[in-house]
């Protein structure tokens, strides 16, 4: 059994929702943005009512939700599924959908396809795609059909096996000139945004003076224009080893397991549930209730 959407609040807020032109009004008033995954309706109430400008339907739902070993096997229609349930739990926050990987990487036609895809049946108001070279023309693609998007350069995680693993980028200087080309071809080819992931902050000092649109960091040092961090890693909902530019702000595994352990043992112990937990009958009907049970035979213990 679940909790319905009625009995999940959402704060008030008089926030204007977030636009393409309201990130780009952050970035010159110099106002950081704040950034996070979601992957379902209640994490996406959460995001709303804690302020935050932007979400970001990742395809690290392949690892965080789904329990995959990488983001590639990620489908479009489970990350279309994931970005509906987040749609509908939020007002404010700019929604970003990850495209996942094998879903646009072929043609232009099949970028289009899958963009369309995901502002019509999920209402995302952006997308993303990872990489720089020839994923700048598809980039170029989407965005001359009316759909902003988000580019993504650094750490890729749908390509980490031809960059040597989930490592940081950009720490030689040749890799470091690649990025500012590719960061630049994506600002010119129309992204509204871009992220980068696990690149050297002095790399980033030098690149963000370069770039118009606003710049989302992650393991990419504080000169950026804002910061994403994953769900589950920021509220500590995994137990193990993560990226060495998380942040965690809670211990949420090991309170989720505290508190559904001490679930068992009142259950074991038939301290839950209490009175208090329970619904009544009027005496008079369950009198009559009782009376009833007399036709029935009862069964022999």
């Amino acid at each position: 059994m679940s909790a319905s959407p009625a009995t999940i609040d959402r704060a008030a807020t008089d926030r204007k929702p977030i636009t393409v032109t309201a990130l780009h009004e952050h970035k010159q008033l110099g106002q950081k943005l704040v950034m996070v995954t979601a992957y379902d309706y209640p994490s996406a109430c959460v995001a709303e009512a804690a302020g935050v400008d932007m979400v970001l339907v990742g395809d690290s739902a392949a690892t965080t939700v789904l329990g995959l070993d990488s983001t590639v096997p990620a489908t479009v229609d489970e990350l279309l599924m994931l970005s509906r349930a987040v749609r509908r739990g939020l007002r404010t926050p700019f929604l970003v959908s990850d495209l996942p990987f094998g879903s646009y990487e072929a043609s232009d036609y099949e970028a289009i396809k899958t963009a369309q895809r995901f502002v019509k049946e999920a209402g995302a108001e952006a997308v993303k795609l990872e990489g720089g070279g020839i994923m700048v023309d598809r980039a170029r693609a989407i965005v001359q059909t009316g759909i902003p998007v988000v580019g993504h350069l650094g750490l890729t995680p749908q390509t980490a096996t031809a960059l040597g693993g989930l490592r940081a980028q950009g720490r030689q200087a040749g890799q470091a000139v690649q990025l500012v080309n590719d960061a630049l071809a994506l600002q010119d080819a129309g992204c509204c945004a871009l992220v980068l992931e696990a690149i050297p902050a002095a790399v980033v000092e030098e690149l963000m003076p370069l770039l118009s649109i606003p710049v989302i960091g992650i393991g990419a040092g504080s000169s950026t224009d804002g910061q994403v961090l994953v769900w589950h890693d920021l509220l500590g909902l995994l137990d193990g080893r993560t990226a060495k530019f998380v942040k965690q702000y809670a211990h949420g595994h090991h309170d989720a397991v505290a508190a559904i352990q001490s679930y068992a043992d009142e259950v074991r112990t038939g301290v839950f549930p209490g009175r208090e937990h329970t619904y009544t009958i009027p005496p008079d009907e369950l009198q009559r209730f009782q009376g009833s049970l007399a036709r029935f035979q009862r069964a022999e213990a």
